[in-house]
């Protein structure tokens, strides 16, 4: 009998001992990695957008120490100086008033940069919640939203920018680039309206959602921390390649007169003034129009290489 029990308690003890804890499941093919991670490690594979995105951080600092990398003032005029070719003194040359070109298009970016990012985030921060709300209740309210993004949806951007413009009336400075944001940014608010309202649609009907209200959240909290989230990516992409846009409506309306006033350095108004003298001067007319074009270039490269390495499906 004690045998068996000794027996017995050397089996248990045996078995016992055997037991270890089970070592964590990995699933094959599962990426434990972060979605910045992610999308920073797709991007690092696209040279266009690395390429892209190198022109905007070159841009955004010469706008930064645009008052030490001009060699010049851009706003003095200088009448011994008219229309001087490049040369050592003035790379790009002087315009009709004496001014150094180089100078003007370096401070030009300041107006550039600050007009596209500026007015993208004011479209935003006003179309992202009319789209939310729209799409998340539905009914008469989101009716209503859609209705007026309509009704600016019906009149095309430029054309609608420059009767804008018209009633605030073109000025000079830090006044005359917060009405080009303003016009540009109103313009721009049912874009981002109607693409967040598509994807809240599609993201409410989410059985994570459909949790979240079972277990009595209040909307603005599942608003702001299940359904924002998952329409950041469209919204990050769309606003990288509005600022693009942005950039050339406000470019195309100072070419017109209807944008910063002079004596404040505007590529667009620079490219305006210049035109009349391209055939004497084409060096003029071809500096301002190269920084537009390397600008949106830019954007548009790191905008596309961003919405792909965004995209889910891609691995």
């Amino acid at each position: 009998m004690k045998s068996e029990v000794l027996n017995g308690a050397t089996s248990s003890s045996s078995a016992t001992a055997v037991i270890e804890p089970a070592a964590p499941v990995r699933w094959a093919g599962v990426s434990s990695e972060s979605l910045l991670a992610q999308t920073a490690r797709r991007l690092r594979r696209s040279y266009t957008a690395l390429f892209g995105l190198g022109i905007v951080v070159l841009l955004i600092l010469v706008s930064i120490f645009a008052d030490v990398l001009a060699p010049y003032d851009p706003v003095i005029n200088s009448v011994d100086e008219m229309f001087q070719g490049p040369s050592r003194t003035h790379w790009l040359g002087t315009d009709q008033f004496g001014r150094d070109m180089l100078s003007r298009i370096i401070h030009g970016s300041r107006i550039s940069l600050a007009v596209g990012l500026s007015s993208v985030l004011l479209a935003i921060f006003v179309g992202v919640p009319l789209g939310i709300v729209g799409g998340f209740y539905g009914g008469k309210v989101d009716t209503l939203i859609m209705r007026a993004m309509d009704l600016i949806l019906a009149f095309p951007v430029f054309l609608l920018a420059i009767v804008i413009m018209i009633m605030f009336t073109p000025t000079a400075g830090l006044l005359g680039a917060m009405k080009i944001i303003l016009a540009i940014g109103i313009v721009r608010v049912p874009i981002y309206a109607r693409l967040v309202r598509g994807s809240v649609l599609s993201i409410k009907e989410k059985e994570y959602v459909e949790a979240c209200h079972a277990l009595g959240q209040r909307d603005p909290k599942i608003l702001l921390r299940h359904i924002l989230t998952n329409c950041m990516a469209p919204i990050i992409v769309t606003g990288t390649l509005s600022i693009a846009t942005a950039i050339i409506v406000e470019a195309s309306l100072s070419f017109l007169g209807l944008g910063t006033q002079p004596p404040t350095p505007s590529w667009g108004w620079d490219l305006k003034a210049n035109v009349a003298w391209i055939q004497q001067t084409p060096w003029l007319a071809l500096g301002p129009g190269f920084a537009i074009f390397i600008t949106v270039l830019g954007f548009n490269l790191f905008g596309d290489g961003l919405r792909d390495a965004l995209d889910p499906r891609l691995k």
